[in-house]
């Protein structure tokens, strides 16, 4: 998810008028712009054909919104071209590292107390780094178009990527556990805010990993890792020395260090399961925390009901002069007062001096 979200970041920067990566991060983290908000943008955009970001700009400068959200969206218009600017002087990796942290997104998973959190918060330092590897964000995010793309079109057999905690509950022939070091797992982090308990947990998270294979299972730790841009010698995790010598093989590639290595169990009888091969230690026996699945609402399909009885239709624009009376769904009946292009200031009988979208407005 944070991925997906940092990237949707990157491509607002980059082309204000994608309109998918708009919508995913326009709340995230909450900032205000409720369910109704983001229904007003969304009926602008469609009818004036236009992007969700014209739509915004166009939105904030009128009352067809909460003064709230009007002002946070106004901060998202402003920040998104802040940050295009910062582009020109300095590198991608600082901006893309800045987005993350002045959006706000950053502090967002810092506060939240999930399980989850402090390996999403690495995560996304580790995109970040790896924006090192592009000379621009555009680079980059045209890399990440192709991989998708080709991933899409294979229809042959393919890796499953996948978290420790999104693996619970599935099964594979084969599985492959890489990073099993010091400091990376377990994690460095859970040890230190948790002590004793983070350290039970990522022993939980490792016996996940394990219980996933059906035939196999190779373990493997590097000697030396580039983290966050920065190269670390590292040690094999306490969890290796913990396996059952008898239930593995070990194996070293000549020329590199010797901790260097691949632990390589292999389940040979098939119905032996990976319980009975740990002896029943109870270290290994609980499952580490699920994940939470999030829906997303549909903004998109409530009809544009103008009031009791009957249905405004507003397909095509409408022309409006001053002292002309008409009505507004959200302010109700009113007088034109002032016409500029599609914006029309009103004197509304109960909601006092607006200005609005023309197109949300009919004619009684």
């Amino acid at each position: 998810m944070e991925i997906r979200d940092a990237i949707a970041y990157f491509r607002v920067l980059t082309q204000y008028n994608d309109d998918l990566a708009l919508e995913r991060i326009i709340n995230k983290p909450k900032r205000g712009i409720g369910s109704a908000t983001l229904q007003t943008i969304h009926q602008l955009a469609r009818l004036e054909k236009v992007s969700l970001w014209t739509a915004i700009e166009n939105i904030a400068q009128t009352d067809e919104i909460r003064p709230a959200a009007k002002k946070a969206l106004k901060k998202v218009l402003d920040d998104f071209r802040r940050w295009r600017i910062m582009l020109d002087s300095n590198s991608h990796i600082e901006v893309a590292a800045i987005v993350l942290d002045e959006s706000g997104y950053t502090e967002m998973l810092q506060l939240d107390k999930s399980p989850d959190a402090p390996g999403r918060l690495e995560n996304l330092k580790e995109l970040v780094s790896a924006l090192e590897e592009f000379e621009n964000l555009n680079g980059f995010l045209e890399h990440i178009s192709l991989v998708m793309d080709n991933a899409e079109k294979n229809e042959g057999d393919q890796i499953s990527l996948m978290t420790l905690h999104a693996a619970k509950g599935l099964e594979f022939d084969k599985v492959f556990l890489p990073g099993w070091e010091e400091g990376v797992f377990p994690n460095q982090r859970s040890l230190d805010e948790n002590g004793v308990t983070g350290l039970e947990e990522e022993r939980r998270l490792a016996y996940v990993g394990m219980t996933r294979a059906r035939e196999g299972i190779e373990i493997s730790f590097a000697a030396n890792r580039r983290l966050y841009g920065t190269w670390q010698s590292s040690i094999p995790s306490r969890f290796v020395s913990e396996l059952p010598a008898d239930q593995i093989e070990d194996m070293s590639e000549i020329g590199l260090y010797f901790g260097n290595q691949r632990m390589l169990y292999e389940h040979h009888d098939e119905n032996q399961s990976i319980d009975d091969i740990f002896g029943g230690n109870q270290q290994w026996q609980k499952y580490g925390p699920g994940f939470a699945k999030r829906k997303q609402k549909d903004y998109m399909n409530k009809p544009l009901i103008a009031g009791e009885g009957f249905v405004v239709d507003r397909s095509q624009p409408t022309l409006f002069s001053s002292d002309e009376r008409v009505f507004h769904q959200k302010f109700g009946m009113g007088t034109v007062t002032a016409v500029d292009g599609d914006k029309v200031d009103i004197n509304f009988d109960h909601a006092g001096a607006k200005k609005v979208i023309a197109r949300f407005l009919s004619k009684p």
